[in-house]
């Protein structure tokens, strides 16, 4: 098993650049089987989770081909097969964006319940409620859904949450469906605005994503794309907690300041100096930061989830107290206990985390629990005193790609061993 070894103490410096977004590429090689033609997607990161996927288009028909510059070619005109295997699906919780699409194209699906990260209860049920609404039967049997869309309409659906997946799988299923599909209490998150521009560039004729309606009208064919999806707020948030947690001078090019302005409102309230310019962000941190009173993760354009474990860590080493709440997923805590075996001090109480900051973290030997806590034991390691071990960092590829040649890059000691 491979795992990182990391000496503390540097600062970081230098510059890097983001690729295109995990959570967009994700649903939108998902809806690149709703053509026949060929789906180019531009910039796409070697990770695992896009490796899944692709393992799970090539089991159902389709040829793949990708470049050592990013880009991935589907071809899904040989389509032969509308069951997703079990043993691909358990592997990635994103594969449930298949649904939709597969109900489009095929007017069939059966997949088993997905996979991920064991971050707390993500349940599917606002998508086959939503499925439902349209008309589209579903059998729920030793695990499998078995969906049937022969009688797919146009419908009003309401979702009782703002679920990022519900929407996507949402928007897929109907493109086709005759008449005008309505989804409202949607996620605002930029990647529903991604899939929507996607989905239009191949001829579909979607409106209102980053608001909490979004309107489908259906049409009867979608052609094929050449697409650079948006680039990753989160690593280019989590790099920018590293910054904070070691201090130094960093430049993240290739990211869309707006769509990480809720961190940049935290960062800017402690010793970091945050400058943003077009598509870059330039982050400054001299000395310890002081302790955010308090953080609530919140659906976009709130504080993201996908991040609140990083700033956990950045708040373990900063003066004075902070509360966070986890208002997403209620098992996000699962990092604590290795935080503290670094020296944190933490208390959790059912979804609320009270951190009180400590002068400096110890190293110490980690496991990485789920894909955003190991990345925040890779942080905590870069500003402790001494060594530090992360294991299981299986977690950590699903969504970062390099993770040790970028922040050795920037001036950091972390080695990649087996």
């Amino acid at each position: 098993m491979s795992r990182y070894i990391i000496e503390g103490g540097r600062p970081l410096e230098g510059c890097l650049r983001v690729k295109a977004a995990k959570n967009s590429v994700l649903p939108l090689l998902a809806a690149s089987i709703l053509t026949e033609e060929k789906v180019v997607l531009r910039n796409c990161p070697e990770i695992s989770d896009i490796k899944n996927m692709l393992k799970i288009l090539a089991g159902i028909g389709c040829a793949i081909e990708r470049d050592d510059r990013g880009n991935i070619a589907i071809d899904s005109r040989d389509i032969y097969c509308e069951q997703i295997p079990c043993v691909l699906a358990k592997e990635l919780r994103s594969s449930v964006f298949l649904m939709g699409p597969m109900l489009s194209r095929m007017k069939r699906a059966k997949i088993s319940y997905p996979g991920g990260c064991e971050i707390g209860m993500r349940p599917i049920d606002i998508h086959l409620a939503g499925l439902r609404e349209m008309g589209i039967t579903i059998d729920e049997e030793s695990g499998y859904l078995d969906c049937d869309a022969t009688g797919a309409r146009a419908a009003q659906i309401l979702l009782d949450l703002p679920s990022v997946g519900a929407t996507e799988n949402l928007m897929m299923a109907s493109v086709f469906t005759p008449g005008v599909t309505v989804l409202r209490n949607c996620a605002k998150e930029p990647e529903i605005a991604d899939l929507q521009n996607f989905l239009n560039a191949m001829g579909a004729r979607v409106s209102g994503a980053g608001s909490s309606m979004i309107t489908i009208e259906g049409v009867t064919k979608l052609h094929g794309v050449a697409y650079t999806p948006i680039p990753d707020r989160i690593i280019a948030g989590t790099y920018m907690i590293a910054t904070a947690m070691c201090g130094g001078f960093v430049t993240i090019e290739g990211a869309i300041p707006e769509h990480i302005s809720s961190l940049t409102a935290k960062l800017s309230k402690t010793a970091c100096k945050i400058t943003c310019k077009n598509d870059k962000i330039i982050v400054r941190s001299k000395g310890r930061s002081k302790s955010l009173e308090r953080i609530d993760t919140m659906y976009y354009p709130g504080f993201p989830t996908d991040l609140q474990t990083q700033m956990m860590a950045l708040q373990t080493i900063s003066r004075g107290t902070s509360v966070i709440a986890e208002n997403i997923f209620e098992t996000r805590f699962k990092t604590v206990p290795q935080l503290i075996k670094m020296g944190a001090d933490i208390t959790v109480r059912d979804r609320t985390a009270v951190v009180k900051g400590v002068a400096k973290l110890h190293g110490a030997q980690v496991c990485a629990t789920d894909l955003r806590g190991g990345a925040s034991l890779v942080l905590a390691g870069l500003a402790a005193e001494g060594r530090t071990e992360v294991k299981d960092i299986y977690h950590i590829d699903r969504g970062y790609e390099d993770m040790a040649p970028v922040l050795s890059e920037l001036g950091a000691d972390i080695n990649r061993v087996v």
